[in-house]
């Protein structure tokens, strides 16, 4: 009962640490963003159905990549093409399909969430897609799990708890194919690293360390590009 509360509190406070954090800063106006999706490559019907889904039936919707940041992942890794791909934080699965969309035939993705009640859904929409049998899903702490990863990966997409990034950063690096390209989002984390930081934001002030890292890590070049909350491209050299 004990480790059960615990769960219980942990979970609550992630969410709660997302939906006070997590709102993606608006750089353009709201008519230029629609002006955007519209120029851009139309949203796929699974997705479509499942951006609705998720909106209707899962607890933070916002957490979903959606519609533009999906067609930019799929453009990376149609540019990419990847053989194997690993995401960090799957939420229910959308961003894991608009990479899929540019792996090679004989690829696979991983991808790893903390969120064992997503599962089912994340898996309907798989397999529902051509890819259901090239994506396995991780449930777990991802710092446990990558170093069970024997894979040598092409393509990786960070979207996961922010305090970690610099651990997921250095565990992943060293698995990465030389030209892989490694994602991370939020990192502009709604313009809070260009403000006065509380000395309880840990998710900030780790933020900050990891775009100077990024920035300065010789294995690696790196461009931030002012997508949404912020998506950084690094290219391992």
């Amino acid at each position: 009962m004990v480790f059960l509360c615990k769960k219980v509190t942990r979970y609550f406070l992630y969410f709660c640490a997302l939906n006070l954090e997590d709102h993606p800063m608006h750089f353009i106006s709201q008519e230029l963003e629609d002006y955007i999706e519209q120029h851009s490559e139309n949203e796929p019907e699974l997705l479509a159905k499942l951006n609705k889904e998720t909106y209707q039936k899962i607890l933070l919707p916002r957490m979903l990549s959606g519609h533009f940041q999906g067609r930019v992942l799929s453009m990376l890794s149609k540019l990419i093409r990847p053989v194997n791909i690993l995401e960090i934080g799957t939420y229910t699965g959308y961003a894991a399909l608009c990479l899929c969309e540019g792996m090679q035939e004989n690829g696979q993705l991983h991808t790893i969430d903390i969120k064992e009640e997503l599962m089912d859904f994340q898996r309907k929409y798989f397999d529902a897609s051509p890819w259901g049998n090239q994506i396995f899903q991780h449930l777990g702490e991802a710092v446990d799990i990558i170093p069970g990863l024997d894979v040598k990966f092409d393509l990786v997409f960070i979207d996961a708890d922010k305090e970690n990034y610099l651990n997921y950063w250095e565990l992943i690096v060293p698995k990465m194919n030389k030209g892989g390209i490694i994602l991370s989002d939020n990192v502009l984390w709604s313009g809070k690293i260009l403000e006065p930081v509380h000395p309880n934001d840990v998710s900030t002030k780790v933020l900050l360390e990891y775009n100077l890292l990024l920035k300065n890590d010789p294995r690696v070049e790196t461009v931030l590009l002012p997508i949404r909350d912020g998506l950084t491209v690094s290219r391992v050299l």
